[in-house]
Formats: structure tokens, C-alpha cells, sequence
């Protein structure tokens, strides 16, 4: 959940009363919200820096609110206030509107040259009229677009914003895709002028941008836009031009979001506009812009309209479980921000007419309606009950029962990561990759995160490890999924829930791994047979697995499959995982149980 840092003194007195900490926080309780932390920002500072201190009775309190991911309207102190202001009854649902322009060829206009299909096709614009910044306001406003690029706009990799002061630049604008070397302009906070290819060297250094560069580095042209009088107005997604650059004394705003998915850029677009549209002449209205593409097709944003919804009474009382009058479900939604008029139908329902406005994006099935009245009306007041046709899968229900069991051999559960690196799947497991089983992933964020877990012995051998001073002996297990290749599965690849189990001490344990497997095999009511005479149950034969020591091994087979090894573990493969004490390890695949 994204956490949202707020003032608390301009939050209450945005809201129009004072809280106390417990009131305020009982109160996001209530919207489905949290209060997640009450510090200040200089002891924001402290804690980072590891520095001891009291706070000052000076110092602004700062209140952490944590936010649904969904909900980008609550991503700055303008949505969380006008939210809560709805919510408790001081505030009627606000209509956004998009001005009229004098005349059509007035209304400002931004023209798509076709070389932006090659990278980020996609560009919306708005323009904020006649707002007032202060600091506060001014700091919220780059904060925002700060948090939907983390958020929704995937770190600028989806939308990218950008923000001008329209009085420096003139339209119409263009949106083009240019050679590295043919851009030049002056970027944000600097006085010389850089070709883009050089900024691109620039900002290789830079802490903040350094992360950006490369959604577009790779490609041989990069996305930029100019006024009429070939004024750079941006590169996205890096950086914005220096000369457009919006301050306190700004009051007219000109916002463009590029963007390789149009939908997000048009969500993105909105939650600008409606968030600050409050401080504006006009209030919650925004001036449109026409973007042209090279088809001559023309689209005008922002799109500030509500949609509507048709979602039956019987559907929300029969979710929440609360039956409820429609005058009542439709009170709980207007404080919600949801318009909604109620219709009887002839067998006795009601039917409501929702009207979802632009500010709430995260309302697209009658669910989310539903969840909203649930909201309103207070989980709390929800009365609990069990549903009798929710059962625990059968193989859940073994896991538990598996797990308990092993517990009390005395065996600690551990839960380890399911991605792995390939160096820990295979090389210091003494495997080798066959390039057919282990299920890759596309572009790893890290190397210790590459592919999914073959067998659950990378994760208990890295723990054992970590924790090789620790008092032996160490007796530790897991029962979790592991992933592998597979043709036949619609998605190319199936998962086994394993069961893994491993002793490290003074010895090597052996005895007591064919120990537990016995155990296991005793109380899944697993007979020990004579391959020879019987195949209904279990017996155990030579292996050779290149993790285990040679002749102190051995496969499990259970009614003619082989379903899991035990064995000591090779000395190479402990030293991989920096393991001086001899261990065994025992894994099966307990599907087969079922």
C-alpha cells in the first residue's frame, strides 16, 4: 500500500475541525484507510541518518497515511481531504467540467508527428487556468506526480508526466521523435544547453534520473516536444526543459502525460486535473487541448465525464450479507463519492443507476460498488458468519497436517523465497541445466531472483548458512511449491508442492533424515514393501544425484514413481553455501499422496 505523508495541522485545518490522534485515526479506519505512523519530518531526517534525538515542540507533526493502491485520488493531501470532507457529510460530490472554448480554433492544440509510434505513441494535455500556488500547494502538486510515477505509471516506464507554465511557451505543440543528436535544450535546474544523447551521460550520475534512462536509451530516436517556436518543452520520460518550468508565481499550467498505454495516461491526466482543478478561479474545471494524430484523427482531453453503472440491490446486500433499504445503500455511496439514483423493478428489486466520477478510476464492476457500500456502511457492523461451501483444498489440508507432524519430530518450519538465482538452482547444487526445466524469468530486477525454484534445496541450504554459528544440531523443514516446465499446461509450466527436510551437526545425520522419511511414510499409512512382491506402497533403491555424496543416497519410489531423494549432502555443495558441518537432506513431492 502506498503511504501518503501529510501535515497534520493543514490537513485539520483543511478538514475544518481538530482531531485528536486516536479520533483522526478511527476515522480512516472508518474510509478504509490507515493511519500507519505520527512523526516529523526532522525526525524523518534523524532516523535516516541514525541520530538520537528528541522532538521539539516546534516541529511540524507529519501523519504517514497508508492508501488502497488503487485509490491514485488519495495520493496527496488535496484527495485525502476532499475525501474525508464527502465522507462525513460537509461536502457535496464535486461535478468536474472541461470549459468551453470561445471559439474551436482557440482551443489549444498538440499534433503527433508518426516517428512516435517507435516508442511511446500516446500523449494527452490539459491546462489548469487561473491557479494560485503557495508552498504547500506547489510542494503537493510535485509530490503527486512524483507518486503516480511510482505507482500507476510503473517508475515512467507507462506514463510519464510533464508539467509548464503555459505563459512562457506558446501552442500549438508538437509531439515528436527525434535523433539523439538533432534534440538540444537547456534541462530542469541547469543553465547549459545538452544535446540528448550527452544528457543521457549526464544523468548517469544523478540518483534520481539515473533510473530512468533506460526506458529510451536503446532506442534511435527519442520522444521530445516543442511549442510553436521550437521551444523544448520535454524529454520524456527523463526530464523536463528548463525554460517551461512551472514556480509559486505560475498560474496557468499546461500538463502532458506521454505514454506507451493510453488508458493509464488518461487516468494519470485526470487525477492531476481533479486534484488541483480545486485551486483554481473556476473551480474543479479544466481547459481542454486537442491532440491530432497523423491520420488526422483528433482526440480532446481531459475526458471529465462520469460513466454509469447498473448495479441490483439483491447483488449488494447478497455480497455483504446485510440486507439493506435502497434509500440507505444509496446514502452509503454518495458519501463514498458515488452518485447514485435508485429504480424499483416490477419483481420487488431495486436497480441503481451509479455514476462513477473521474476521480475514482478504481470502481469498474458492480463489486467495487459493493465494496464502497461495505465501506460506508462499516465492516464492523458486518456480521461475521461462516460460509459452509468455503473447504480447505485437499492438498492445503495435507500440507497442515504434514507440517504439524514433522514439527513434532522436533523439525523448525521455514519459509523460503520461490525465485531463486539460476547459480544456486543448478551450479552450487553440482546440476547442470538441461534448458528444460526451470521456468526463467523475463527481466529479472535482480540476479538472486532469475528463475523459479526446481527443488526446495537452494532456500534450506542458504539458511543453514546464515545461521552456520548457530547451536547444532539444526533441524529444519519447508513444505512449499516449486515450478516446472511442463507442455501440456495452457501456461507452459505446472507447480509441486514439496516437502523438504535437513539436518546439520556434528554428524551427518543420515540415520535420522531415513528416520523422518519413515515417519512420514508411517502416518500417511504408507507400508515399507518388497518391490519384488508388492508395489502398493514404498521402497527406496540406489540414486545418483549430483548433489549427494555417492552411495549414501537414495530415490523414494511409491507405488512404482519416483517421488523424492534423501542422502547425505555432497561436500562441494556445502562449501557453495558456506557450510562447514556435514548434513542430509531428504525432499518428496507429497501430490502423490492425494
Amino acid at each position: 500500500m502506498p503511504t501518503v505523508s501529510v501535515g497534520r495541522d493543514r490537513l485539520f485545518e483543511a478538514l475544518g475541525r481538530t482531531y485528536t490522534e486516536e479520533e483522526f485515526d478511527n476515522l480512516c479506519f472508518e474510509f478504509g484507510i490507515e493511519l500507519d505512523d505520527v512523526t516529523t519530518e526532522k525526525a524523518i531526517i534523524r532516523k535516516e541518518k541514525h541520530i538520537d534525538g528528541e522532538v521539539a515542540d516546534n516541529e511540524e507533526v507529519i501523519y504517514k497515511i497508508d492508501i488502497p493502491a488503487n485509490r491514485y485520488d488519495l495520493l496527496c493531501l488535496e484527495g485525502i481531504v476532499q475525501s474525508l470532507r464527502i465522507f462525513i457529510g460537509l461536502d457535496p460530490i464535486p461535478v468536474y467540467r472541461v470549459s468551453e472554448p470561445i471559439r474551436k480554433e482557440s482551443m489549444l492544440k498538440m499534433h503527433v508527428k508518426p516517428e512516435t509510434a517507435k516508442i511511446r505513441p500516446y500523449i494527452v494535455c490539459a491546462v489548469l487556468r487561473d491557479i494560485t500556488f503557495d508552498e504547500a500547494r506547489y510542494n503537493s502538486f510535485i509530490d503527486l506526480q512524483d507518486r503516480l510515477h511510482q505507482n500507476i505509471c510503473r517508475r515512467r516506464t507507462l506514463v510519464a508526466i510533464g508539467t509548464h507554465d503555459l505563459d512562457t511557451i506558446e501552442g500549438p505543440f508538437t509531439y515528436e521523435a527525434l535523433s539523439p543528436t538533432d534534440i538540444n535544450f537547456v534541462p530542469l535546474k541547469q543553465e547549459k544547453s545538452f544535446r540528448a544523447n550527452e544528457l543521457m551521460k549526464f544523468y548517469e550520475s544523478d540518483l534520481k534520473l539515473k533510473k530512468f534512462l533506460h526506458i529510451i536509451a536503446e532506442s534511435p530516436v527519442f520522444p521530445v516536444i516543442y511549442d510553436r517556436k521550437r521551444t523544448v518543452l520535454s524529454l520524456p520520460p527523463i526530464i523536463n526543459g528548463a525554460h517551461s518550468a512551472i514556480t509559486l508565481k505560475t498560474k496557468n499550467v499546461f500538463i502532458e502525460c506521454t505514454a506507451t498505454d493510453l488508458t493509464k495516461a488518461k487516468i494519470v491526466l485526470n487525477t492531476m486535473v481533479t486534484m488541483f482543478s480545486v485551486y483554481c478561479d473556476k473551480k474543479f474545471e479544466a481547459e481542454p487541448v486537442e491532440v491530432i494524430y497523423p491520420d488526422e484523427t483528433s482526440h480532446i482531453y481531459p475526458d471529465l465525464s462520469s460513466y454509469n453503472m447498473e448495479v441490483s440491490l439483491s447483488y449488494i446486500t447478497r455480497v455483504l450479507g446485510v440486507s439493506l433499504e435502497a434509500n440507505k445503500v444509496a446514502g452509503l455511496l454518495n458519501k463514498m463519492q458515488l452518485h447514485a439514483e435508485s429504480h424499483a423493478l416490477p419483481n420487488g428489486d431495486h436497480t441503481f443507476n451509479v455514476s462513477v466520477p473521474p476521480t475514482r478510476s478504481d470502481v469498474l464492476h458492480s463489486c467495487d460498488v459493493a465494496e464502497d457500500v461495505a465501506i460506508a456502511y462499516g465492516f464492523n457492523e458486518i456480521p461475521r458468519r461462516n460460509l459452509p461451501s468455503l473447504k480447505p483444498l485437499p492438498l492445503n489440508q495435507f500440507s497442515d497436517l504434514i507440517r504439524a507432524e514433522i514439527a513434532m519430530s522436533g523439525y523448525t518450519e521455514v519459509l523460503t523465497f520461490i525465485l531463486c538465482s539460476y547459480k544456486e538452482n543448478f551450479a552450487m547444487l553440482n546440476r547442470k541445466d538441461d534448458k528444460s526445466t526451470a521456468v526463467e524469468i523475463g527481466n529479472p530486477r535482480s540476479s538472486d531472483f532469475e528463475a523459479v525454484r526446481t527443488t526446495l534445496m537452494p532456500g534450506l541450504l542458504k539458511i543453514v548458512g546464515q545461521n552456520k554459528d548457530h547451536p547444532k544440531p539444526i533441524k529444519i523443514f519447508e513444505v512449499g511449491d516449486i515450478a516446472v516446465r511442463d507442455e501440456s499446461k495452457d501456461v507452459g509450466a505446472t507447480n509441486r508442492r514439496q516437502l523438504a527436510a535437513l539436518y546439520c551437526g556434528a554428524t551427518s545425520g543420515f540415520e535420522l533424515i531415513h528416520g523422518l522419511l519413515d515417519r512420514i511414510m508411517e502416518v500417511t499409512g504408507t507400508p515399507f514393501v518388497d518391490p519384488k512382491k508388492d508395489t502398493t506402497g514404498y521402497y527406496i533403491k540406489s540414486s545418483f544425484e549430483p548433489e549427494f555424496l555417492s552411495g549414501r543416497q537414495a530415490s523414494i519410489i511409491y507405488k512404482g514413481k519416483h517421488i523424492g531423494t534423501f542422502g547425505i549432502v555432497h561436500p562441494e555443495v556445502l562449501c557453495n553455501f558456506d557450510i562447514p558441518d556435514p548434513c542430509s537432506f531428504l525432499e518428496i513431492c507429497i501430490e502423490h499422496f492425494l
